[in-house]
């Protein structure tokens, strides 16, 4: 099969939509298919990907204002010339929004299926920069994922927000976690030492530093005595988190191994964005071994069993987060309870498992396609 990935954005971007379409492009070339990956240009950059594991079409693009870690793509001739020379099954629209409206608009004027991704929040990111403009966010993800074949929810809740905003043909599918990279096994008390001499528990967050992911919520657990806040990752953010957060550790951006030597290492994970469709760093945590603390909204409702793997917490609530984090700091037999509960529970939530998931996706679709031709 042929197929034809159009993604908002790509590695070496580090984030859950470059992620998850890497994760695709890497399963479908493992099953014998032939994907192509169309992405915005990252910066500075418009060569080869020599650890792509398929070809990349990279389309112009510039930074997003005010949050240049964002690239959004510019009009280009690249996208319906890629998808029309790639010789196409079926086109992929990775969180379709700006590049994915021009992959849609291509595979419509060459007759061909669309699977539509939803990934991002983006009613709720206008909601968070602009105080408004929801419903023309809403809009225009309905035009897009309506023209689709089928769109992909990862979450029950995402799949409940788009049916009632009028989003027909949605189905569940969720996403993989690295289970081998990602493990218990990967604590390291050296590093521990380094993040807290005074042997403090380490409460971590992971993820982008921007507004719509309200990290400032974890000022209350800074203020625990014992506990010492790790913050990984970069974005517009952190300058004012860095006040916000006295006495929090910033390491900065961190991937692979490095990374999941990190997750290993903490005591308790929080997340505390409430605009998450997935979360996928909560996967991460709990295939480390370590309990998790996020809020009852979104993607995490589906990944936390609430008083087994982890807490779930009201969103917005500085005191709500600080609490659930004390009770968890406070009972190390229940962090190891939840810890091993939480790696159990992803166990079987591989990258090549869902990647079969979607795979039946696509078989469902281009047989529906099939049947109406006939």
């Amino acid at each position: 099969m042929r197929v034809v990935i159009v993604t908002e954005s790509f590695p070496p971007d580090v984030n859950g939509v470059a992620h998850c379409a890497l994760q695709t492009a890497r399963h479908l070339a493992a099953r014998g298919h032939e994907p192509l990956v169309i992405a915005p240009a990252a910066a500075g950059a418009m060569s080869a990907d020599p650890h792509a594991p398929c070809p990349v079409v990279r389309v112009p693009s510039l930074p997003l204002p005010g949050y240049p870690q964002v690239r959004v793509a510019l009009p280009s001739r690249r996208v319906a010339a890629a998808v029309t020379a790639h010789r196409a099954d079926i086109v992929h629209l990775a969180s379709p929004f700006v590049l994915g409206v021009r992959g849609m608009a291509a595979a419509a004027r060459l007759g061909l299926p669309a699977v539509a991704v939803y990934q991002t929040d983006l009613a709720g990111y206008a909601r968070t920069y602009v105080g408004a403009g929801e419903g023309t966010a809403w809009r225009r993800i309905k035009a897009v994922h309506s023209a689709a074949d089928r769109t992909l929810a990862p979450s029950t809740a995402a799949r409940r927000d788009l049916e009632e905003h009028g989003v027909e043909r949605v189905r569940l599918w969720p996403r993989g976690v690295d289970t081998a990279r990602f493990r218990p096994a990967l604590r390291d008390e050296e590093l521990r030492r380094e993040l807290a001499p005074g042997g403090e528990l380490i409460v971590g967050y992971v993820g982008r530093l921007a507004p719509e992911k309200h990290v400032e919520l974890l000022a209350g657990a800074c203020a625990l005595p014992g506990v010492r806040v790790v913050v990984v990752g970069d974005g517009p953010s952190e300058t004012s988190l860095r006040g916000a957060l006295p006495g929090a550790v910033f390491l900065g951006r961190r991937i692979g191994d490095d990374l999941a030597r990190i997750f290993a290492s903490l005591d308790v994970f929080t997340h505390t964005g409430p605009y998450e469709t997935f979360c996928q760093t909560v996967q991460e945590a709990m295939a480390s071994g370590v309990p998790v603390v996020a809020p009852a909204a979104g993607g995490p409702l589906d990944l936390v069993d609430h008083e087994r793997t982890g807490l779930l917490v009201p969103p917005h609530s500085t005191d709500a987060v600080r609490d659930a984090v004390r009770a968890l700091t406070d009972d190390p037999g229940l962090r190891a309870d939840f810890a091993r509960a939480g790696r159990v529970a992803v166990e079987g939530r591989t990258w090549t498992a869902v990647g079969d998931m979607l795979l039946d996706h696509y078989a469902d679709v281009l047989g529906a396609r099939t049947a109406v031709a006939a």
